[in-house]
């Protein structure tokens, strides 16, 4: 068995949405495919869990209107270099999660 990927953001962090984030289906009141949090939207992780078959961490945000569940790539500590850089609208690339 393959052990758990583990989390690399802990529960309570502030965070902001890396990417435009939009309705997947799992918000049943939302029409699908529409957008839900703009990039730089900012949240708090509340829970985390884990998807077994892609063995990788999912962060369930509370983004104030809605709470969503999303993946590392998703989303990035808030006052990081990268969230730094993604809101004053330097190009995608810098929004890696990983501060220089």
């Amino acid at each position: 068995m393959i052990e758990p990927r583990a989390a690399k953001y802990p529960w309570g962090m502030e965070v902001i949405a890396a990417v435009d984030l939009y309705n997947d289906g799992s918000l049943p009141e939302v029409p699908e495919d529409q957008l839900v949090i703009v990039a730089g939207g900012p949240g708090e992780i509340v829970q985390i869990g884990h998807h077994t078959e892609a063995n990788v961490p999912l962060y369930m945000v509370d983004f104030g209107i809605v709470v969503l569940g999303c993946t590392e790539e998703e989303i990035l500590p808030a006052g990081s270099a990268a969230a730094k850089a993604l809101l004053a609208g330097e190009a995608p690339a810098a929004a890696t999660g990983v501060d220089a």
